[in-house]
């Protein structure tokens, strides 16, 4: 016993060393103002030594290009605007949010709160917060905008940490990116980059989007233990009784009236839902592609986010109609108004990100920084399970400089999969590992489209909160992915199962 409270007190004693290092950093969005100058810097430097590298799908030079130049000095003043209002994520969160904000407006989420809190199992929640993160990677944004936010929330009206919630939800939805019940729109993406790079070797094959199902599948449990289990056994004990000024909502039983609110949300969402299913369902549906009657690449998938607007919009409504907390549209509007005054910080920080991730992706620095990774791997001549694991770490350092996973895959890919298919590898099998490589390191990388937004959602708990806080909080569940995702891909590799629908390991 007294080992492993050893143990723990040296982890505590790293993380804490870990986040002290990182909030000694200047504040967030300083740091992201820095990091654009100093790759400012370095296109310049980059540009002097002339590294150019040879893209290996393309066969096309790429070279790096110098922003200290007059051509990079009208790209930053005139882009930076657009560099701020294109910024993926800014869009997906003020749009989502307006339509939360009418939902927790009007009681509903913190109706629904209530009644998760008095009917669960205080240990089964973490659970299920990782659980659901993990199948809300279909559509990423949803995990994002609304899961971990109310993750927090949920646990503080439990009487546990918020931070703790946040983190757990933040693991399941970021860190087990690539494990999932369903199919998502990156399954696809990914098998088209996959089957290009395999008709190098045979100009037929073809990779399926449901390539890596079976492995995906038996993951989606493995991360939500193993995040369970690192919430419950290193995160909770380490933040402590949370103190901080954010008090849990009344976890009183609802009313007569809060029961009516739920039943008209009820009604309002399942009638949402059939909706949704009438133009899914049908092989014409109107909610499908057009062109191709998909359901993965539809008005409907490129939509969730408007989806996540109208569904929380209309079952705030309905609640509120029903709860007699909604008497006029100016209180539907209030509501609106109000989860727009959370996000001042956010949009600052998102500011100067926006700019940095502009300035690392005009300077080609990432392919280049990804290429050179890649054929350091290559020559190492490593084989069987060493090969694959070296694999994963590379695509997780990776990871760290370049966010979008395609984009990497695309760099990647013609690479890795020719040259595993001359080894025996079949490219199904590379994408599997690749995607475990990709995931892991999404928590602790300020690359990945969302940091800003943690960032500031951890702000709300803890004003003095920075980078250094999100990584020391999420490298436990990074470590702990990593070590778990591994073992069982070398278990799937001595039994030999198949990892997906008519999808091996190893080739003919």
């Amino acid at each position: 016993m007294t080992e492993l409270q050893k143990k723990k007190s040296g982890i505590d004693k790293f993380l804490s060393v870990v986040e002290r290092i990182g909030n000694a950093l200047p504040h967030p969005a300083t740091l992201f103002a820095g990091f654009a100058l100093l790759v400012v810097i370095l296109s310049w430097v980059a540009s002097l030594f002339d590294l150019a590298v040879t893209h290996p799908g393309t066969g096309e030079t790429i070279t790096p290009v110098n922003l200290l130049s007059t051509e990079g000095l009208h790209m930053i003043l005139t882009k930076m605007v657009t560099n701020f209002t294109s910024f993926a994520p800014l869009g997906t969160v003020l749009v989502s949010l307006l339509g939360i904000g009418i939902a927790e407006g009007t009681g509903l989420i913190g109706a629904v709160l209530r009644l998760v809190v008095l009917s669960s199992p205080k240990k089964l929640l973490t659970f299920v917060i990782v659980f659901a993160g993990v199948i809300s990677n279909t559509a990423s944004e949803v995990g994002y905008v609304l899961l971990v936010p109310l993750a927090a929330v949920i646990f503080l009206a439990a009487g546990r940490h918020p931070l703790a919630g946040l983190a757990a939800a933040f693991a399941g939805v970021s860190g087990g990116y690539s494990a999932n019940l369903l199919l998502g729109t990156i399954d696809p993406l990914l098998a088209g980059l996959s089957t290009e790079a395999a008709r190098i070797i045979d100009a037929d094959y073809t990779v399926n989007p449901a390539a890596n199902y079976y492995f995906m599948f038996v993951s989606t449990f493995l991360i939500a233990a193993l995040g369970t289990w690192v919430t419950e056994k290193v995160v909770l004990p380490r933040l402590g009784e949370y103190t901080g000024d954010e008090k849990p909502q009344s976890i009183d039983r609802l009313n007569k009236d809060e029961k009516k609110g739920l039943l008209y949300a009820t009604i309002a969402i399942v009638a949402s839902i059939a909706f949704i299913l009438g133009g899914l369902l049908p092989e014409e549906g109107y909610l499908r592609n057009p062109d191709t009657g998909e359901v993965l690449n539809s008005p409907f998938m490129s939509g969730i986010v408007a989806f996540i607007f109208l569904l929380s919009a209309i079952a705030g409504i309905a609640y509120g109609v029903g709860a007699k907390t909604i008497k006029n549209d100016s209180d539907v509007m209030r509501g609106m108004s109000k989860s727009m005054e959370t996000l001042g910080s956010y949009i600052v920080l998102v500011f100067f990100a926006a700019q940095f991730v502009a300035y690392f992706n005009w300077t080609n620095l990432g392919l280049i920084l990804a290429i050179n990774g890649a054929d350091v791997l290559k020559t190492m001549g490593l084989s069987d399970i060493p090969l694959m694991v070296m694999f994963i770490l590379v695509a997780a350092v990776i990871n760290l400089v370049m966010g979008s996973a395609s984009a990497k895959w695309a760099i990647m890919a013609p690479v890795f999969i020719p040259m595993f298919m001359l080894l025996g590898y079949t490219p199904e099998f590379t994408q599997v590992a690749y995607r475990i490589g990709d995931s892991v390191t999404n928590i602790i990388s300020p690359m990945m489209s969302y940091f800003a937004l943690i960032v500031a959602f951890i702000q709300r708990y803890d004003k003095n909160a920075g980078i250094g806080t999100v990584i020391s909080t999420m490298l436990p569940y990074s470590v702990a992915f990593f070590i778990g995702w591994v073992i069982l891909l070398i278990i799937w590799i001595l039994v030999g199962l198949p990892i997906g629908p008519g999808a091996e390991m190893y080739m003919p």
